[in-house]
């Protein structure tokens, strides 16, 4: 089918000419504008469905609960999803949180032992033009081997493609008159090049699927998929997908979204802070699911975090499907002999034995001196490649248990360090990273949404702090923002002017979110779409040129 009219693309960002002409050739761009002009129409209602949902859930006052109309899925004990291909049966420990764009960081991990690697172009990457092209072109490196000294990508870890949520628009490029969506973007350039090399060499295509809310988007990308293997001459079914249960909503929909995804399905996956902060978006304004201090009092040993990781277990083993487990944010210091390293180590093998314990197949990692510790972990406590025989018939999880709201308050070291992520986190992103390192772990967008999240929740309920009884008002987030900016200046001695006025951007802009009357959906929507973020893009170290004319048309 030839190419539609009507498709516009932003000239090559700086430094990439080379890379841009590979990836987006004629062929290449013919069929980006196909997927998108196949599935345009069908993004655009499942993101108005999102928001018809939303609105009725705010003016019924109801809460979701396991639906009647799909009752019938969920009670036919036979079908299972088609079984797992050989790299994905075994998989412990993953690295997470790698922006492919760090082509360092994406070498020492093709390297390491872990046995996948989350080659993520959405939470712990900024999507600025150089970036998208510069890691969708070192995982198209990495798929024919052009790396040196890293392993072919039939022995290197498996990669798990990470693209973009629905909620993420692609600027840069204009279909039919209206920008693509940036799953489309991701998605079909990847699997243009990759998909079938992947597929030859028994390593894919494999994805994660961010930020899905229902069974509805978990069937739409089954026909992306589909469509996709169709055009490129790939078996049906060869594409696989984890989906990561990232939000309330689709928690009550885990084995219709199994089931939609049937024949693609590699399982799904439990984190915590995109979750924890999926409350506050969907119910933020009720006292009633006001969550407390996350420093303090939300972790994944709480009853609603307990029950959503133990029936997203139990809902996958039934179905044959794998369960993976969260991320460990934690670094690990250098000096390996102090009480320092001891007691991270300690924190993480913790907190990966409760996953361990709850019969995850596999988690991740950010720190790749984590992978071979936590991979021995894996092995002296389970058995096989797998815990697919762990049926978890103990398991009986009510509506009540994933709604129920852990109990605690509000303390000004949570209020402060919520600030401090926030803040650098848009600083982050403006300055074109997806995440930074903060007190000893590493911190991305995740935890910058349940961070904004919590400051907006406590504002608008003013919360009273158990330090002192002070209420949390607009004026004391203002206050302690300045704070943290004075100390942020003080660690950072020798910044540039630039530098500085980035920073005081970022906490402008983190006040204005948390202080809007309407709770904003994503933090990175919000960013993705705000002119400050846009004019950033053309400021990277490998500047994209700016004010170029529009170099190919179709």
């Amino acid at each position: 089918m030839a190419a539609r009219r009507g498709m516009e693309i932003e000239p090559p960002p700086g430094g990439l000419e080379l890379e841009f002409e590979i990836l987006l050739s004629g062929n290449a761009l013919e069929f980006l504008v196909e997927l998108v002009s196949n599935f345009q129409q069908e993004v655009d209602t499942i993101l108005a469905q999102r928001s018809a949902r939303k609105a009725h859930l705010d003016l019924s006052g109801e809460l979701p609960g396991f639906s009647d109309d799909t009752a019938h899925i969920r009670n036919d004990p036979t079908w299972r999803v088609r079984p797992a291909p050989a790299r994905l049966r075994r998989r412990h420990v993953d690295i997470g949180d790698l922006a492919p764009c760090d082509t360092e960081r994406f070498m020492r991990a093709l390297r390491s032992p872990a046995q996948g690697i989350q080659v993520d172009f959405d939470d712990g990457n900024c999507p600025t033009y150089y970036n998208q092209i510069k890691g969708i072109y070192n995982v198209y490196r990495a798929v024919r081997n052009q790396f040196h000294d890293t392993p072919p990508v039939s022995k290197a870890p498996v990669l798990m493609l990470r693209p973009r949520a629905w909620n993420m628009v692609e600027h840069n490029m204009m279909v039919n008159g209206k920008e693509v969506p940036g799953p489309l973007f991701d998605f079909g350039l990847l699997m243009f090049h990759n998909g079938k090399l992947l597929f030859e060499n028994n390593s894919g295509p494999f994805f994660y699927l961010s930020k899905v809310e229902s069974y509805l988007e978990a069937r739409l990308w089954s026909k992306i998929f589909l469509w996709t293997e169709q055009r490129l001459g790939l078996p049906p079914g060869s594409t696989k997908a984890t989906v990561l249960i990232e939000n309330i909503l689709a928690t009550f929909e885990m084995e219709e979204i199994l089931y939609e995804l049937r024949e693609h399905s590699a399982g799904l996956n439990c984190g915590i802070w995109d979750y924890s902060a999926s409350f506050v978006n969907k119910f933020g304004h009720r006292a009633a699911f006001l969550l407390p201090d996350r420093s303090k009092y939300v972790n994944m040993e709480k009853r609603f975090l307990r029950s959503y990781m133990d029936l997203l277990v139990q809902t996958c083993h039934r179905r044959g499907a794998l369960a993976t487990g969260g991320m460990a944010a934690l670094l690990l210091p250098r000096e390996k002999d102090g009480a320092l390293y001891r007691s991270v180590l300690a924190a993480v093998t913790r907190s990966k034995l409760l996953e361990i314990n709850a019969g995850v197949d596999g988690f991740m990692v950010y720190d790749l001196d984590l992978v071979e510790p936590m991979q021995r972990l894996f092995q002296m406590r389970s058995r096989g490649e797998n815990q697919l025989l762990e049926l978890r018939e103990d398991v009986a999880v009510t509506p009540a248990d994933l709604l129920s709201v852990p109990a605690g308050g509000v303390t000004l070291y949570g209020l402060k360090y919520n600030v401090a992520v926030g803040v650098l986190f848009i600083e982050a992103w403006l300055q074109g990273r997806g995440h930074f390192f903060y007190k000893g772990q590493v911190e991305d967008s995740a935890t910058a949404e349940i961070s904004r999240s919590q400051v907006w929740q406590w504002i608008r309920h003013l919360v009273t702090l158990e330090d002192d009884g002070r209420a949390v008002t607009r004026a004391l987030v203002r206050s302690l923002t300045t704070e943290v900016l004075a100390e942020l200046e003080d660690e950072r001695r020798g910044h540039t002017p630039r530098e500085r006025r980035t920073l005081l951007t970022s906490a402008r802009m983190f006040l204005e979110v948390v202080q809007k009357s309407d709770f904003p959906e994503f933090l990175t929507t919000y960013l993705n779409l705000d002119h400050t973020f846009l004019s950033s893009q053309g400021r990277h170290a490998d500047q994209q040129e700016e004010g170029g004319v529009l170099k190919h048309r179709l």
